[in-house]
């Protein structure tokens, strides 16, 4: 279940050092589509292994149905549903998690807290990109922007229903956030006016447990939409999130202290899931003894293969330096962290460091934004790493992958963060966690 990398190749390309800008751009291949989970790929599985995952789709499509019946059941038949909710780009601007305590009393944090409980699935958890300081009316749908999606069968990410997509998601910090919102207000309103907010903390919990595939992933939506909708997920940090807030839960950490003694150890036990299946999910590759050199890790990976996968048109299976940074906070911020957790992040910072690149800058020019040399500039690292040679890869729309961002097209190098500084924030971090070892 590890992904194991073509070495000798690696090992040339690593010895070389980072290849930036080659001297001819060339489009590598297409990118294609990831496959979601289904009965027939569960069915290829060891019989040890197969009862968990078939129970385990059965109960989110028949939560997906049972999520419709109640969005069905809240207008009289024959009534006209509200207009969708509002979108927006992110729905965290109302949500903020770093005010000072005493303002999560306020009547503006209530209002938003009511608001809140109001978008809550049947299942458990939120969609994305809304308005949270409008509460929602009865039988409008969960999704919002279902007028303006693309209905291309080209197009990885178009969905099978566009009135119903990313009802229950951790895309876009969602669910998490509204989770950790309430927790706080209702941590102001000890007495009955906080039983509301503390109900939905603890649905939000059980939605996050049912969520949780049985190796300790977590799709990117549930219940279940297929695609790559279906992969583990560790693009927006979403497996990471949901696994601290399950570890708060279970310390009764950070406003969590109200949630069920039982509720508290299946947290526990799902957060120490999580870390395992992040551990699995790690990139390898053999070394000159024929041991595994740990990597970094995919942006989201094959649920039960765990394998890197892709995504949208333009994210291809690749080593994501974004991922990697946010997987080596999550692990670093273990408070006793195993051999196995300590080996991980080693790895994973050997790997950033390996391909830090100077000398060169991601920015506007008259031709859309451009890898250009700037001396003095850096480290700045590629968003995808390919998983054979180890060096920059970048898609657009049309599902090419190329080796030269300055070589896709304008919109699409505009529209996203292909070079970026953050990595340095691991690299940071991790020289005050060594030391402290």
């Amino acid at each position: 279940m590890r992904h194991a990398l073509a070495a000798s190749v690696l090992t040339l390309v690593l010895a070389a050092g980072l290849a930036v800008g080659a001297a001819q751009a060339e489009v590598i291949r297409a990118n294609t589509p990831a496959v979601g989970l289904t009965i027939d790929r569960i069915g290829a599985l060891p019989d040890v292994e197969r009862g968990a995952w078939a129970d385990y789709l059965a109960r989110s499509q028949a939560q997906h149905l049972a999520d419709r019946a109640a969005l069905a059941a809240e207008l009289p038949a024959g009534a006209t549903p509200p207009p969708p909710p509002l979108a927006i780009r992110g729905n965290s601007s109302h949500m903020p998690l770093d005010r000072p305590a005493a303002w999560y009393g306020s009547a503006e944090a209530r209002a938003v807290a009511d608001a809140i409980v109001t978008f809550q699935t049947p299942a458990g958890g939120w969609s994305k990109n809304q308005d949270r300081s409008l509460a929602r009316l009865p039988g409008q749908r969960f999704s919002n922007d279902a007028e303006t999606m693309e209905q291309n069968p080209a197009n990885f990410d178009a969905p099978a229903d566009r009135f119903w997509t990313f009802v229950g998601t951790l895309d876009n910090n969602s669910t998490w956030t509204e989770m950790r919102y309430l927790a706080k207000v209702a941590a102001r309103s000890p007495g009955r006016q906080g039983d509301a907010w503390r109900a939905s903390v603890i649905k939000g919990v059980h939605y996050l447990l049912n969520a949780q595939y049985p190796n300790g992933g977590w799709p990117q939506i549930w219940p279940l939409e297929g695609g790559f909708h279906d992969s583990i997920t560790f693009n927006d940090n979403a497996v990471a999130e949901a696994a601290m807030i399950l570890r708060d839960v279970s310390k009764g950490a950070e406003g969590f202290d109200f949630v069920p003694a039982e509720l508290k150890v299946r947290a526990g036990e799902a957060t120490r899931k999580a870390i395992d299946v992040t551990l699995a999910a790690q990139v390898r590759q053999k070394d000159e003894s024929g041991g595994d050199r740990l990597l970094g890790w995919p942006q989201q990976v094959e649920p039960m293969r765990l394998v890197p996968t892709s995504a949208r048109n333009y994210e291809p299976r690749s080593i994501a330096s974004g991922e990697t940074t946010d997987i080596l906070l999550f692990l670093m911020g273990e408070a006793d962290p195993s051999p196995q957790v300590q080996a991980a992040i080693r790895g994973g910072v050997a790997w950033l460091e390996a391909n830090r690149t100077y000398d060169k800058s991601f920015e506007m020019t008259d031709d859309g934004r451009k890898l250009i040399d700037k001396p003095g500039a850096g480290p700045i690292w590629s968003r995808n790493y390919d998983l054979v040679t180890g060096r920059p890869i970048f898609g657009d729309k049309d599902q090419t992958i190329h080796d030269d961002v300055n070589g896709i097209s304008v919109g699409r190098r505009n529209g996203y963060s292909w070079w970026l500084a953050q990595p340095q924030t691991a690299l940071d971090a991790y020289a005050a966690w060594s030391a402290a070892r």
